[in-house]
């Protein structure tokens, strides 16, 4: 019996994994992608606008052989997102011309690098898209382009030159976009664009033998934006523009990049003008004010993670229009987000993976409202370890603030309009104020009232003479009548109502005051260990620590004149 059981069990299990087995699942297999049917597409949307003749990628990509050619390197760097540039976040706030690639996009692209590239029917392929060969806004209201061509090396180092272009403008117009074509687009990594209205700009260039001139030796009387490789220009929106007033040069600062040859840059310029003046006016802020100058971005070396963060109460509804940022080469991320009257946060911009060699302005899809009482936050983090790749240093030093971009900086930029006109002066005056926020804007209101001491004839001015040279920018900068001097009355009106509560109390110069603050004077001499400054700012930085210890400098110091060294303070008296 025991047999029999056995058997009819045998018999019954035998057909059940017999049929488990013919009724398996078949791997499903992947569908064929060839460049014709599905990377062309793909491609000639998101990269063909940049890599094509005569525009500024090293590259083209406009052929099935040209993609097959570099499809490892566009699998990485597209997995990556570092291609197609665009940097900020989804989520933070919606910008037009968004140029970040669909993930399903990315996922056939890499499935067809990993398949093996390859074509298909090239009858499948779609036609190579056609690009205007004139200005992509249309016919331009004013074409102007730099006199003279410079010559950019074949190798080197990045160069930032500055180039006047002569507008002869006899009447005040508004700007509503600016586009730019260059001559060398392989070398041309992105352009900012000044106005001067006092002529400095104009006499700088060429003085050194060469068109142009470097660093920023006259004052900025405006700003029409500025350009970067990939971007396309867009007008503003509504009947908002920029004021371009008669007399004023475009000053144009490029950054080159050497491109392996010889390359002459002759870059050309067009304006589109406002048909009338804007109802409506185009007011910028930024967070940190200065680009950070006094909010405290001094980053140790090894430092991976050092946070700066600011904020700035909206005195008034306002609508934001663009956004961009600015830093050097060891941000790591930058946030910006409002928390609204009723404790809301709205996001608004956030790029997680800073690039230095990719700064553009974004519009914002639709303007976005920030009512009065909101309070824009702003987080900017640095990372100064051997691990970021982008440090300019090896192995690691302190970074502080400054200008060159070894130095660093750091703000969140905003364009903005009041929604009510009439309370423009109200939101320029409550943007102002940022300036002397916390101990930062204490120190830089006590160095506006030390340049006081400078005026030595007593003629109720500082003049260029007057001061030592480490200050003769602030005569660019803050000579808002031009007249070559500091007004005491400029220098005032700069930390009106925004000061400080506590302001110096005025000093008898015949009666000796009590507890009268002391004279500092030092001399430099050269230091070559890693921590020690430049010393071309040196005399600068080591005043401004006296300064946030109550000192008034002296008039009678040393004038540092030490070029490409490091130094330290050698020696201090007082008096």
């Amino acid at each position: 019996m025991l047999k029999k059981i056995t058997v009819s069990l045998i018999v019954l299990i035998t057909p059940i994994a017999a049929f488990g087995q013919s009724e398996k699942p078949k791997k499903a297999q992947k569908k064929l992608v060839t460049f014709s049917e599905h990377i062309a597409p793909i491609i000639y949307q998101n990269c063909t606008s940049c890599h094509r003749k005569g525009q500024g990628a090293p590259f083209k990509l406009e052929t099935y052989r040209d993609v097959r050619k570099r499809g490892q390197m566009i699998q990485h760097v597209v997995e990556s997102r570092i291609m197609p540039p665009w940097h900020p976040s989804d989520g933070h706030g919606e910008f037009a011309g968004r140029r970040r690639m669909d993930p399903k996009d990315i996922q056939t692209l890499s499935d067809w690098v990993d398949s093996g590239m390859k074509r298909g029917d090239a009858k499948k392929a779609p036609a190579l898209p056609h690009f205007p060969t004139g200005w992509s806004l249309g016919k331009p209201d004013l074409v102007v382009t730099m006199e003279k061509g410079f010559k950019i090396p074949a190798a080197g180092p990045d160069i930032y030159r500055n180039f006047v272009i002569p507008l002869n403008l006899k009447k005040d117009y508004w700007v509503k976009a600016v586009a730019l074509r260059p001559s060398s687009p392989s070398v041309v990594h992105h352009v900012l664009f000044f106005l001067d209205e006092s002529g400095k700009a104009r006499k700088l260039d060429g003085a050194s033998g060469q068109p142009g001139f470097s660093g920023m030796g006259f004052k900025r009387s405006g700003s029409l934006g500025g350009w970067a490789v990939g971007a396309t220009p867009k007008k503003l929106p509504f009947d908002l523009a920029r004021p371009l007033k008669q007399g004023s040069d475009l000053v144009i600062q490029s950054h080159f990049h050497p491109s392996g040859k010889v390359e002459t840059e002759k870059t050309t310029i067009a304006l589109y003008f406002a048909k009338k003046k804007p109802t409506r006016s185009l007011m910028n802020f930024q967070v940190p004010p200065l680009f950070g100058r006094f909010a405290g971005i001094d980053v140790p070396a090894g430092e991976k993670n050092f946070v700066i963060k600011d904020s700035f109460k909206v005195p008034v509804d306002i609508d934001l229009i663009t956004v961009g940022a600015h830093a050097h080469y060891i941000a790591r991320s930058m946030k910006a987000w409002a928390v609204l009257p009723n404790k809301t946060i709205k996001k608004l911009f956030y790029i997680g993976q800073w690039d230095f060699n990719w700064q553009e302005i974004y519009h914002y899809k639709t303007p976005t409202r920030v009512p009065a009482g909101s309070v824009i936050h702003v987080k900017l983090v640095y990372d100064n370890s051997a691990d970021n790749p982008n440090n300019p240093f090896s192995p690691p030093r302190r970074i502080g603030w400054g200008l060159e971009s070894t130095d660093e900086m750091g703000s969140v930029l905003f364009n903005a309009i009041p929604v009510r006109e009439s309370e423009k002066a109200i939101f320029e005056k409550s943007a102002r104020s940022q300036f002397f926020k916390g101990k930062g804007g204490q120190r830089l209101f006590q160095m506006l009232q030390q340049l006081k001491q400078f005026d030595l004839n007593k003629d109720g001015k500082v003049s260029r003479d007057e001061l030592p040279k480490m200050y003769h920018g602030a005569i660019e900068r803050l000579d808002n009548n031009n007249d070559g001097a500091l007004d005491l009355v400029e220098i005032d009106s700069l930390g009106q109502k925004s000061a400080p509560s506590r302001t110096p109390k005025k000093v008898d110069e015949k009666k000796p005051a009590k507890n009268a603050k002391k004279k500092y004077y030092f001399s430099l001499i050269v230091d070559s260990s890693p921590e020690a400054p430049p010393c071309s700012k040196m005399s600068s930085s080591f005043s401004h620590s006296l300064f946030s210890r109550g000192a008034v400098l002296a008039t009678a110091m040393t004038e540092c004149k030490i070029v490409g060294e490091r130094c330290r303070p050698e020696h201090l008296k007082t008096e």
